[in-house]
């Protein structure tokens, strides 16, 4: 159980389980101990000795390793002789098992083993679904790192990943026919990649970027994502442990930034980028020969490059700013969105933390701009986000940001204390590091933990509990400074409830830190109020924090405990403890709790009175003793602590609701089911004295109460009482419980009568409330309830006798549970201190210490023989009345008439099975899976031999000629040879016990298979008895060794999970409470238990059984059907074979069922041979699957909606059955012989013979089976010619699975079908036909491409005969220019069809094309093939096929153009060319010209499209002629419809038509169309608007599709840059469009290889050359155009409605900006922005005749701060903001300007320099003065937000400069005092203010504004800073009195600040002084606030 984390790992020098907590060696670890080290398991060893604590004797290592070596060996036997299912796939599993069990594996064998799966993982023609469980044992096996140390015991090769993972995302690499890998799962595949990326050679880096990095491309911008995904998945970042040059990070970092930098404004790129980095970090950290610094292992720029990324990655909303990504830019990811990881699994929040924390050092301290300042930074700008009010789509993530670093922190700080992480000294985190990056995240947690969503709450909680472990003293003091009023009920609920789970994760901190433990015991106090049955939630965390409590200290009171001597005999039993005598406690007494209330009670006054960094500092102000005096004084208050907290819970259970329904998740469930978890540790904790008091606490409670509701609660409350110390508890419990179950039976008639339905009724309500408790006090007790044996004994006999109705279940349960306390083998210790440390009474120094998990003692119950005979004999008095009543109930003489009226008889029945059933299910342990019964002759059984086995792998005996069929008895989860191992098993074999309880057990299997028999025939529809006969029968079956149908293992193991959780701390092993380690003990023999309780071999008893079980699976009532599958599919994995027999009678059963309609049989039969894991078995077993295809098909007829769902659902199962069996698998053969161990000579000959025999037996049946597909197909081909279309529809379904295959291609009769079907009249039979026809042309294209052989199929080598390499002439320096030259010639020497040849870097060699192709070459199979198909396809079929493709299609998401008609039709004609077809080229123009018809309706276009896209798609591979005749054909039609016949209806099937033709193909290919499309100009005098724009659409799209291959831009961009005032504005849309689409696809970086292109970066910067520099011509262009925008604008009259070449020019200027800034090339405009682009968007925002010019331009506007710029390019567009801000004309423009500054500030917060900074806030502070009132609101809101997210340096700089600035502004600016009216002259006393008045009003409502603003910046900030109380005393005193603005401005401020302190408004009013609260008082709130 570790947890998997990253990170170098020691090794223990000297082998053995003691493991140095200092630090064990490094790599270099000493071999002197004689330890091969090749044979060592681990570098680590286990923390827990899981075989040292078992009760029983283990086998040992030699043992477990022959059993693996055996199971190693028929792997290799299965793997060779090709038996993949299920050979190969059995083997495996046992291997997993034996893993599971534990056992280690030696190193060279692991390291063997992972080679070959990932061999076979990705083994071609491998069937994808074995090849899946081989990728999953891979994950298994390279799981845990410490296994396998990367690059020293394991190396493994990334090129068959790699050619795998580039079928999907790299077609044009693979071929185009895909070959047999596309059917794999893309997500195994990367997964594959996480566990296999860190044993790639890191040597093998350069060699990775030379194959994948020349694939980058924007300009088909899919290939730049994708070789970034590929990157991220297969670069291994582990250091080369011989470091080169250019394997240093530092060489190809730059490189990694250039990239990044290509593609901006992608969050997929960031993410992507982040965590290869982060990765980086991590693996680098502990290597010494890579330079570390304050940055990590990275540069300053990298370092704030990648923060920037960080802020843009959590996307956190600024301003106005919309996202900082733009919307279009991640379509762009096309098939690299497969590549992606799973972002639940690896958040980015993950990376980000991973990437921080492993590159954090102690040279963070003194660096202002390391990682550590940084991430400071990072926390202070987002800060305010963590507030609870402030929640939205960012919680989530901040919460796991902060919770990741915390963990990451914590487990790097552990293993660098262990030794594990092996990181050079320099590099160690130390205490000042710890100190500061908790107190970075301190605040931020206090708010998270109150957070409103559930997940960000358990986050913060866990973070909590983290930074709480690095710096109690740091975290304590200000959690006990919340938690203290929030618990005395001060504030909200919910903040309680935080408050109560965070003393749960910080109990065990407490517990251990000196001081901080004395407040324990009065928080528990504190808590109980929370057990409150008004509020459930609250009750099960206090309930939990109980539990954390009990776990880490003793419930002991420390006055009272004595020391005692070691040396006298200790008594075994713990009561004893208390009373021997031994030396009294030190010196002075103390007796009560005085001491420690009087010490609380000053503590929290203290801490009430200090502020926000409260401190404690209990380390030196607290002397040892004082400490303990105060402690111990507090346990003085546990007894009464104990008697409460049971009074509360009483009071709880009493107040309970009911609950309804098991099992329902309500709040009451969980409450009860907290409690056990809650009681146990709690009841274990208590000193003798206090359990005393308890147990009669509880005693007295049970006995004078009955509560119904809450039985189970209670029931579980006296177990654990119990368990604690079984001899007392069951004194004082026992004598009450059975007096009262005679009481109640004997005197008050309960359980006398049967009951109906589920309700107990009140008369025996306390019956059932004593059996409850009783059964639940002799479960898991151990021995001690055989003093009470004949008291047990009769009262179950007296209850079995007398009682009917309900009350009876629960006396069955209480033999079961007797049965499993005998039986059972358990743990029975849950004292969290060892006996020894017990026997030494306890002092203050044992709180919070936790035993040492290699030194346990643990107590465990094995059953002794009393207890075996007593349960045996209990066995046999209950099973043999259950049987005889039984048997008398179905007897002629029953003794209850079965009258049919009354329920008597059945609940008879049913109630002696269900006991039965529990019986069985309660001595499960005693039968041994391995019985065999003695055969009648008495001669033993045979043991298996080797040979035998694969024979009955295979089959049980069914010698017949069938045999061959089945693929070995496909018992998937059923394994034959099996090993067992010892787990303590109570019987001697062969005893008379022995054979006596496996009798009873025959006997029992025989009486229910008789009351079976009887049912059947007499009462069919008696659901009661048949629902608990099947449960009986599935506890028979199930039952055997193990109580699997209680899924006890399931059961424990989860709840031993949740518990836990709390203690599990990245990078420590096992710190858990002694108990918890103890059930983990507990566990691991439930897990030997599990692995024992393997299938059985079938006996005729089992069989018969299995048959009733099959019988009433299809029975008429659906919940007998349905309990009977259920028994079914558990016993059948319990019988060897048993799939085999119960096949054939479900067969007969749907067969007979379908003949008559019998729907519910129908039903019952397709969900158990389709739906469960008998599926499976008939898809291998192909003496059944014939049957079942053809009757599945006839069901597909029944007309009902079920069973048509049902059919629907199993269809793909059953086409599954139907495709190929591995023909050739291709492995590395010596992969596969180095698991072959050496044997010996006569052992390694019957190896070979086992192979050649097995391998003939696997290809015997595979031509067998495959034969017997061919013969179904055939079959199937004449249902479907005759059928209804429904049925019809799934048959073909099964047919094209079944007939087609590589070798025969498909049988004459489906081909024919299929081609006629094509053109069938119903739609969806025809779409089917059409999809096999196109699979029918793929099969014989690619058979032809791969040279008819199936091998190169496999691996994909396929051969286009046009394809040829041109190599690239490195000396030639002007051959990227003649390369793009070319492109604008119509003649070409070979065609560049691929878009990224040379774009990034050239390859030594690219590939291209013939002009002229050689013919396809095709064998006689794929000849005769075609002539079957050509003959079909005559002219009717092509008309017939027209007239369907110009039908309206049938839902409106189908009108489009598809893609399929046009893959058919190219297929088709190539037929027609090649001559094979019956139609010639002339009909097919016939044909065209009819489909066209006039054209008026769209769906005439949808088909001609198609048409003629299908034409141009088989021209490139016809001859020279040919392809002539048919662009003659084709273009003159094209070209008219582009020219005229164009409507909004149709455009779209015309623009698909051009992608089609041109998408990655070289233009040349497609000359005309390039040609006439680049020929167009605009034409001003048209007035046909949507034909123009269409025409530039068009021209658009092909510009798209060239990319940069497209040459004619010259003359096009001519034309527009003339037009650009174009009049419509559709046309101006598609202009803008392409404009910015020309210049994007002009760039390219052409470098002449990768190592170029890395030395290049290198040079350059860190960051790599900055990409996008825009070329000469491109900002002459820029600039020109904006000289005429200004001169338009300047001939423009002001005010001019209508529109102007200004309008309309600028529209298209905007909308081309607009498409480039939301593009990944925006940044090439970054230097047109301050001095061309920022005033004119100023200028035409302010255009209110023209709203579209406005919206656009703030659209563009709105862009410009988002785009990414580097450090130092800001300079100028800061500059121009500012003077725009102080000095634009219009306020319009200034306000603006505002949304800008502040979205650049807090985009480039890493970036910019402070001096940058601190101009930003002198401009906005000066703004605050401006005559325009909204532009001074602005510039406010702005102002808060920067010192918002300013860093703490900066923020309270500004802060102190800004506050006396504003202050003295108001002091030197005063109202002068009014005159009286009436004193003035007449003329005088009209009010018009003065020009100075009015300045006096925007001075101090400047000043107002500006200290709002600072009070506004810490909205969420409790209690307040220093000098906020100061700053509103200040408005209050000195402007809130004035009129207008002024006044309202302070009385808003003041209010807003009341309102967002309303929770905290208790601590915050503390930081004001009295006369400060009066001033305040006076403007806004009334006294009795304060």
């Amino acid at each position: 159980m570790m947890a998997n984390h990253d990170g170098m790992l020691g090794i223990a020098p000297n082998g053995g389980m003691e493991i140095s907590r200092a630090s064990s060696p490094g790599n270099n670890w000493p071999e002197s101990n004689g330890n091969d080290s090749s044979k060592l398991a681990r570098n680590r060893p286990r923390t827990f000795a899981y075989f040292r604590y078992l009760p029983y004797h283990t086998e040992d290592q030699e043992e477990r390793e022959k059993n693996v070596d055996e199971c190693i060996k028929n792997l290799f036997i299965a793997v060779s002789a090709g038996d993949f299912a299920p050979g190969a796939v059995h083997w495996t599993r046992e291997i997993r098992g034996w893993l599971s069990l534990k056992f280690d594996l030696p190193r060279e064998t692991r390291v063997k083993l992972v080679k070959l799966y990932y061999e076979l993982a990705l083994a071609p023609g491998l069937d994808y679904v074995i090849a899946e469980r081989f990728a999953s044992m891979f994950m298994v096996l390279t799981k845990r790192k410490h296994y396998l140390r990367p690059g020293k015991d394991l190396i493994l090769d990334w090129r068959p990943l790699y050619k795998e993972l580039k079928v999907f995302v790299l077609p044009s690499e693979t071929g185009s026919a895909g070959g047999a890998s596309s059917r794999r799962n893309a997500r195994t595949l990367t997964k594959l990649c996480t566990f296999a990326q860190i044993y790639f050679d890191p040597n093998d880096i350069p060699a990775m970027f030379d194959e994948i990095l020349p694939f980058f491309s924007t300009s088909f911008a899919e290939y730049g994502y994708v070789v970034v995904s590929l990157l991220n998945l297969l670069m291994p970042t582990y250091p080369a442990a011989e470091p080169t040059p250019e394997l240093q990070p530092r060489h190809y970092l730059p490189t990694f930034f250039h990239l990044w930098s290509l593609v901006n404004r992608s969050r997929m790129f960031d993410i992507h980028f982040v965590d290869i980095l982060s990765r980086l970090a991590r693996d680098t950290l502990s290597c010494n020969h890579i330079p570390f610094s304050a940055y990590g292992i990275f540069t300053e720029e990298q370092s704030s490059t990648i923060f920037t990324a960080i802020l843009r990655v959590l996307e956190i909303p600024v301003g106005q700013s919309t996202s900082p990504y733009s919307q279009t830019v991640d379509l762009n990811a096309g098939m690299a969105i497969l590549l992606d990881r799973d972002q639940r699994k690896h958040p980015v929040a993950h990376h980000i933390a991973r990437w921080i924390v492993m590159s954090l050092s102690p040279a963070c301290l003194d660096d202002p701009k390391s990682i550590l300042a940084n991430l400071e930074g990072l926390i202070q700008a987002v800060e305010t986000f963590f507030h609870p009010s402030n929640s939205g789509a960012w919680t989530r993530t901040l919460s796991q940001l902060v919770y990741y670093l915390a963990d990451f922190f914590v487990m790097r700080w552990n293993r660098e204390q262990s030794g594990e992480m092996d990181v050079p000294e320099e590099r160690k985190l130390n205490a000042a590091v710890k100190r500061r990056f908790v107190l970075c995240l301190r605040e931020v947690i206090f708010m998270g933990i109150y957070a409103k969503s559930g997940t960000a709450m358990n986050f913060s909680l866990s973070t909590l509990q983290g930074l709480a472990y690095l710096e109690p003293d740091l975290i304590l003091p200000g959690a006990l400074q919340r938690i203290y009023p929030s618990m005395q009920g001060l504030v909200e609920v919910h903040r309680t409830i935080s408050s109560i789970r965070s003393l749960q994760m910080l109990a065990k901190i407490m517990s251990r830190s000196k001081g901080y433990r004395c407040h324990l015991t009065t928080l528990l106090g504190l808590a109980l109020p929370g057990i409150d049955a008004n509020d459930l939630e609250k009750t099960m965390y206090t309930l939990s924090f109980f539990q954390a409590v009990a776990y880490n200290i003793p419930f002991h009171d420390l006055t009272k405990e004595k020391i005692r001597n070691t040396d006298k005999p200790q008594e075994e039993d713990y009561d004893v403890v208390s009373a021997a005598s031994g030396l009294e406690t030190p010196a002075e007494d103390v007796a009560d709790t005085a001491t420690a209330i009087s010490w609380i009670t000053e503590q929290v006054s203290f801490l009430e009175a200090q502020g926000a960094d409260v401190q404690l500092n209990y380390q030196d102000e607290l002397s040892d003793i004082d400490e303990e005096t105060i402690l111990r004084s507090s346990t003085t208050g546990l007894a009464e602590f104990v008697s409460s907290f049971l009074g509360r819970v009483f009071t709880l259970l009493e107040n309970l609701p009911d609950a309804s329904r098991v099992r329902s998740g309500s709040p009451e469930e969980n409450v009860v089911n907290t409690l056990p978890a809650t009681f146990t540790p709690l009841l274990a904790a208590l000193s003798p004295e206090l359990y005393d008091l308890a147990l009669n606490k509880i005693a007295h409670f049970v006995t004078n109460h009955v509560i119904h509701q809450a039985r189970d609660a209670m029931a579980f409350i006296c177990n654990a009482l119990v368990k604690i110390n079984p001899r007392k508890a069951l004194q004082r419990l026992l004598p009450e419980l059975l007096a009262g179950i005679r009481t109640e039976i004997e005197d008050n008639g309960a359980g006398s009568s049967r009951t109906t339905g589920s309700e107990v009724l009140p008369r025996d309500r306390a019956l059932v409330w004593h059996i409850s408790l009783l059964s639940m006090c002799v479960v898991h007790v151990g021995d001690a309830v055989l003093d009470w044996k004949d008291d047990l004994f009769d009262i179950a006999a007296f209850m079995q006798e007398r009682c009917r109705g309900i009350p009876t279940v629960h006396v069955s349960n209480f033999v079961h549970h007797l049965l499993l306390n005998l039986t059972l083998t358990y743990t029975l210790d849950f004292s969290i201190y060892e006996p020894d440390v017990l026997a030494r009474g306890l002092t203050a120094s044992d709180w919070g210490k936790y035993a040492d998990p290699q030194n346990l003692t643990v107590r465990w119950h094995n059953p002794n023989s009393g207890e075996v005979t007593f349960a045996i004999e209990l066995f046999k008095n209950q099973a043999s009345h259950a049987i005889k009543t039984l048997q008398a109930l179905t007897g002629p003489e029953s003794p209850i008439k079965r009258d049919g009226t009354g329920k008597d008889w059945s609940d008879e029945l049913s109630r002696n099975l269900t006991l039965l059933r529990l019986i069985i299910s309660g001595i499960s342990v005693l039968f041994d899976p391995r019985y065999v019964k003695p055969s009648p002759n008495g001669a033993p059984a045979e043991p298996v031999k080797d040979e035998d086995l694969d024979e009955k792998m295979d089959l049980d005996g069914a010698e017949s000629d069938e045999e061959d069929l089945s693929l070995g008895e496909a018992e998937d989860d059923d394994s034959k040879l099996v090993f067992q191992y010892p787990t303590g098993y109570p019987l001697e074999k062969k005893s008379s016990e022995y054979e006596e309880i496996h009798h009873l057990r025959e006997v029992a299997g025989e009486s229910l298979h008789q009351v079976h028999e009887f049912l059947r025939e007499n009462q069919q529809d008696d659901i009661q008895c048949f629902n608990a006969l099947y449960n009986a029968y599935r506890a028979w079956f199930v039952d055997v060794g193990i109580e699997r149908s209680a899924h006890v293992l399931d059961r424990v193991t989860r709840l031993l999970g949740a518990d836990i959780h709390p203690y599990k701390l990245s990078g420590l092993r096992k710190e858990y409470p002694r108990p918890l380690l103890i059930r983990r003990a507990n566990v691991y023999h439930l897990q030997r238990l599990r692995h024992n309780a393997n299938p059985r071999d079938k006996d005729d008893l089992q069989v018969k059984l299995l048959m009733d079980l099959a019988a009433s699976s299809v029975s008429l009532y659906t919940e007998i059907r349905r309990t009977a599958q259920g028994a079914a599919e558990s016993a059948i994995k319990c019988v060897i074979g048993a799939r085999s027999l119960v096949i054939p009678p479900l067969l007969t059963a749907l067969e007979n069922a379908v003949k008559t309609q019998d729907f519910p049989i129908i039903k019952g039969a397709m969900f158990s041979l389709l739906f469960g894991s008998l599926a499976k078995t008939i898809g291998r077993d192909w003496r059944f699957t014939p049957r079942l295809i053809k009757i599945f098909v006839e069901a597909t007829t029944a007309d009902k909606q079920s069973i048509q769902k049902l059919v629907a659902n199993a269809l793909y199962q059953v086409m599954d059955m139907g495709k190929p069996l591995e023909r050739m698998v291709i492995m590395d053969e010596e992969i596969v012989q180095s698991i072959n161990l050496p044997q010996g000579d006569v052992e390694d000959e019957r190896i070979k013979t086992r192979i050649d025999k097995r391998s003939a037996f696997v290809k015997r049946r595979r031509n067998r089976v495959e034969g017997k597909k061919a013969e179904v197909a055939d079959e199937l081909i004449e249902v479907v010619r005759t059928s209804h279309w429904k049925q019809a529809q799934r048959t073909v379904a099964i047919l094209v699975s079944l007939g087609i295959r590589f070798d025969t291609i498909a049988s004459p009769a489906l081909m024919e079908l299929v081609t006629t079907g094509t053109i069938d009249p119903h739609p969806s039979l025809r779409a089917l036909y059409h999809g096999a026809l196109n699979g029918l042309f793929g099969v014989i294209s690619s058979r032809s491409l791969y040279k008819h052989d199936y091998k190169k199929y496999l691996l994909m080598q396929e051969d286009l005969p046009d394809k040829i390499q041109v190599s690239f002439d490195k000396s030639d320096p002007d051959f990227i220019n003649k390369h793009l030259a070319s492109f604008a010639k119509p003649e070409a020497e070979y065609y560049v069809d691929f878009d990224y040849p040379g774009w990034l870097a050239w390859r030594s060699t690219f590939t291209a094309f013939l002009t002229d192709p050689p013919k396809m070459d095709y064998d006689e199979v794929e000849t005769a093939a075609r002539e079957k198909i050509g003959k079909l396809l005559d002219r009717h079929w092509f008309s017939t096929y027209f007239a369907y493709m110009k039908q309206e299609p049938r839902d409106q998401n189908a009108d489009r153009f598809r893609m399929s008609n046009a893959l058919m039709l190219t297929n088709a004609f190539d037929l027609v060319f090649a001559g094979i077809a019956a139609a010639t080229f002339e009909d097919i123009k016939d044909l065209t010209q009819a489909v066209y018809g006039d054209g008026s309706d769209k769906h005439q276009h949808r088909a001609t499209a198609e048409i003629m896209g299908a034409l141009l798609g088989t021209a490139p591979d016809l001859d020279h002629d040919m392809r002539t005749e048919v662009w003659e054909y084709v273009f003159p039609i094209v070209r008219t419809i582009f020219q005229d016949g164009l409507t909004p209806e149709n455009s779209s099937y015309w623009i698909t038509f051009l992608h089609l033709v041109l998408q990655s193909k070289d233009p040349r290919r497609a000359w005309p169309l390039v040609d006439w499309l680049s020929s167009f100009r605009l034409d001003m005098q048209s007035s046909a608007a949507f034909k123009e724009s269409s025409k530039v659409q068009m021209l658009s799209q092909m510009i798209m599709d060239a990319g940069w291959h497209f040459q004619l831009e010259k003359p096009v961009l001519d034309d527009f840059m003339a037009h650009l005032d174009h009049p419509y504005k559709s046309v101006r849309e598609a202009m803008g469009q392409t404009l910015s689409l020309v210049h994007r696809t002009r760039y390219h970086e052409s470098y002449q290889d990768v190592t170029t292109l890395i030395e290049a970066q290198k040079e350059a910067s860190p960051l790599g050359v900055r990409p996008y520099k825009p070329t000469a011509e491109f900002t002459e262009t820029i600039k020109e155009v904006f000289t005429r925008l200004e001169q338009y604008r300047k001939e423009r009259p002001a005010g001019q409605q209508t529109p102007s070449p200004y309008t309309q020019a600028g529209k298209t200027v905007l909308l081309w900006l607009d498409h480039t800034l939301s593009s990944y090339e925006c940044t090439q405009l970054v230097e047109f922005f301050p001095d061309v682009f920022l005033e004119p968007l100023l200028h035409m925002m302010d255009i209110k005749e023209d709203p579209e010019l406005q919206g656009l331009a703030y659209h563009v506007f709105r862009h410009m701060p988002n785009i990414p710029q580097r450090a130092g390019e800001d300079e100028g567009f800061i500059t121009a903001l500012m003077r725009i801000g102080r000095s634009a004309g219009s306020w319009h423009q200034r306000l603006r300007v505002l949304i800008s500054i502040q979205i650049v500030y807090y985009r480039r917060l890493f970036l910019m320099t402070t001096d940058q900074q601190q101009k930003l806030f002198e401009c906005v502070a000066a703004m605050l003065g401006d005559v325009q009132l909204e532009v001074r609101l602005g510039a406010a809101t702005t102002l808060s937000g920067m010192i918002r997210c300013s860093r703490i340096g900066i923020r309270d700089k500004m802060v102190a400069l800004l506050k006396t600035r504003f202050t003295d502004m108001l002091a030197r600016n005063p109202i002068p005092k009014k005159k009286r009216k009436d004193l003035l002259p007449e003329g005088e006393r009209t009010s018009t203010p003065t020009p100075e008045q009015n300045k006096l009003v925007l001075t101090r409502h400047a000043a107002v504004l500006g200290l709002g603003a600072l009070v506004q910046a810490f909205p969420y900030t409790s209690p307040p800073p220093n000098w906020l109380p100061d700053v509103l005393a200040t408005l209050a005193l000195k402007a809130a009195g004035d009129g207008g603005v002024v006044g309202k401005g302070v009385k808003g401020i003041l209010a807003d600040f009341k309102k967002t302190r309303q929770d905290t408004w208790h601590v915050d009013v503390k930081a004001f002084e009295p006369e400060q609260l009066e001033d305040l008082e006076g403007v806004l709130w009334k006294s009795y606030f304060a």
